[in-house]
């Protein structure tokens, strides 16, 4: 098995490549998808957030009210850790079953771990090798405006809240670079998972 850590800044198209990965034969483990699962209605996991929170944190179907969460921790660094610290160890304990479940399954499997902050976990030595899909910053402004709705004003924020392209770039063994066209993307993309695929000898070099 080959662990491969996967990030990108946001509208960089990180889901993207991940998902031309999975067509090309790589297990996805996505960060974010186990964040929202391990609080789920019915997970210790939520019952401890309401525990830490208050039920003004729960949406009226008795699931999490993620605005209303944010807005408890936002701008507040000790609510923040305190949320961190429920979540992120149910989180790696999550995503370490699926990395064993995918090894067990398939001993030549190439695992992508989706993080969205790998760079500002400092979190590259987890890796075997790290992909940055990397966009210039102008690029990234265009689709937070133009395909998400963000304000200018907001989608800046977002961007200077993540680690800077330098320090992205600066873990990548691997960079895709997804400034151009989808046929671009999908080269890029190919070249990568040939290497990735050969190191976890799935192919034959």
């Amino acid at each position: 098995m080959l662990l491969v850590g996967l990030t990108g800044g946001i509208g960089s198209g990180k889901s993207e490549v991940s998902r031309r990965l999975a067509a090309l034969g790589a297990v996805i483990v996505d960060a974010d998808a186990i964040a929202r699962e391990v609080v789920e209605p019915g997970t210790d996991g939520l019952a401890a957030v309401v525990a830490e929170f208050g039920d003004a944190v729960l949406a009226a179907d008795g699931s999490l009210d993620r605005e209303a969460l944010a807005a408890v921790v936002f701008g507040d660094e000790q609510a923040r850790r305190r949320l961190n610290g429920i979540v992120h160890p149910l989180v790696g304990a999550r995503t370490m079953q699926l990395i064993v479940a995918a090894a067990e399954a398939d001993p030549h499997a190439v695992v992508v771990n989706d993080v969205p902050l790998l760079a500002e976990g400092g979190m590259k030595d987890r890796y075997e090798a790290v992909v940055v899909v990397d966009t210039d910053p102008q690029t990234q402004l265009d689709r937070l405006v133009g395909m998400r709705g963000m304000t200018e004003a907001d989608a800046k924020a977002r961007m200077a809240a993540q680690a800077t392209r330098e320090q992205r770039l600066a873990i990548a063994d691997y960079v895709i670079r997804n400034d151009g066209d989808l046929d671009q993307l999908q080269k890029q993309v190919e070249e990568v998972w040939n290497v990735l695929a050969a190191r976890a000898g799935r192919l034959t070099p």
